[in-house]
């Protein structure tokens, strides 16, 4: 088994194409053909965590956040990254990093909080746009089933729920058959007289490299003539935040301390009380003040992320609850997900989970 081979399961989970543009995720250490003698998975890599990887004979460490930020101009070991990065690459160790495809995954960072906290009816909080495309061709009436076939095996045709879709003056819905054509546009080996299908489907735009691939394998011209198009609608299994509900309203004192406990958080900063039932809540791992907005257009009773400043509370405005349970806690069990996952998909292969605690922040 090679490092592409773990990417690609991880791909399955979590499509890097829809990682956020700031963020830099994949392969940041090694080579893709390598052979894999052990997967470490962490939420951080530091050196110790390399260390732990060397120990543990893994030389592939699957790391939610990326050890590689921000550009390195030099790597001479003048810190923590250009550290880690050395010994890494000295002992062979690569490293991947999945963090924001993951957190806008739908069995992702805030599908794993909502778990924790026993959540129903969710949904994403700020679904991703532009992230359905699609495609148009034509060809001979009598290749138009082997074609629309193969493209639906390649991935074509569902998006969510929604399978065998094209795109109709209604939205996504149902395939509704084929259109015949007369083109007046000459194509080598076909005349003007003969008829074409028109075939169009949606996708997913990660899959677009493999949809092409099968039209151009598939389709009998030299030339293939198709368009694609980004669509305006929003993909509901794919974005930022996550929404759910309680079984049974809690009081904010209750559910609080639900959460604390839940959450292994050593400390919880929040708004002010509203004297209110928690029912609806509204979550984002990581650092999540830029979803405030969105969490109280969504009614949520109280929104749970890390890293809110001071004037970040201001903003809840007797809306809604706003709790800081961390950045670390609030990405803890990313980890352990992981490892479950891969450990599903590799079977009688050592996927072994960290156990190093890399939270940088200390409480008294």
């Amino acid at each position: 088994m090679i490092v592409q081979d773990i990417i690609n399961h991880l791909e399955e989970l979590a499509p890097l194409a829809y990682a956020e543009d700031f963020d830099n995720v994949g392969l940041l250490v090694g080579n893709k053909e390598s052979k894999i003698t052990g997967i470490l998975v962490t939420l951080d890599t530091t050196e110790a965590v390399v260390d732990e990887a060397i120990e543990t004979n893994c030389n592939l460490i699957v790391s939610f956040h990326p050890i590689i930020f921000k550009g390195l101009k030099t790597i001479t070991g003048k810190s923590y990254v250009e550290r880690t990065v050395i010994k890494a690459i000295k002992n062979d160790v690569a490293i991947f990093a999945i963090h924001t495809a993951l957190d806008n995954a739908l069995q992702g960072v805030n599908d794993i909080i909502c778990n924790q906290l026993e959540l129903t009816n969710k949904r994403i909080l700020i679904p991703q746009p532009t992230t359905i495309k699609k495609l148009t061709t034509y060809v001979p009436k009598q290749e138009a089933e082997t074609l629309r076939e193969a493209l639906f095996h390649a991935g074509a045709g569902t998006i969510g729920n929604y399978s065998h879709c094209s795109f109709n003056v209604d939205g996504i819905g149902t395939f509704n058959g084929n259109e015949d054509s007369n083109p007046t546009i000459g194509t080598k080996g076909l005349t003007h007289q003969e008829e074409e299908v028109k075939i169009t489907v949606t996708y997913a735009k990660h899959l677009e490299s493999s949809i092409l691939k099968t039209l151009f394998k598939t389709h009998s011209y030299e030339e293939v003539a198709y368009e694609i198009v980004t669509l305006e609608n929003k993909n509901q299994h794919i974005g930022m935040g996550m929404i759910g509900e309680l079984n049974k309203p809690m009081s904010e004192t209750e559910f609080l301390k639900m959460l604390k406990n839940k959450m292994n958080a050593t400390c919880i900063r929040h708004s002010a009380l509203l004297a209110k039932h928690i029912k609806t809540v509204a979550i984002l791992g990581g650092s999540g003040s830029f979803a405030i907005q969105a969490a109280k257009a969504s009614g949520a009773d109280i929104y749970i992320t890390a890293d809110l400043k001071y004037h970040d509370f201001f903003t809840a405005e007797n809306k809604l609850i706003l709790a800081d349970i961390g950045h670390y806690e609030s990405e803890q069990f990313t980890k352990n997900f992981l490892v479950a996952y891969l450990t599903k998909k590799i079977i009688n292969f050592a996927v072994v989970l960290s156990k190093i605690n890399t939270n940088p922040v200390k409480y008294l």
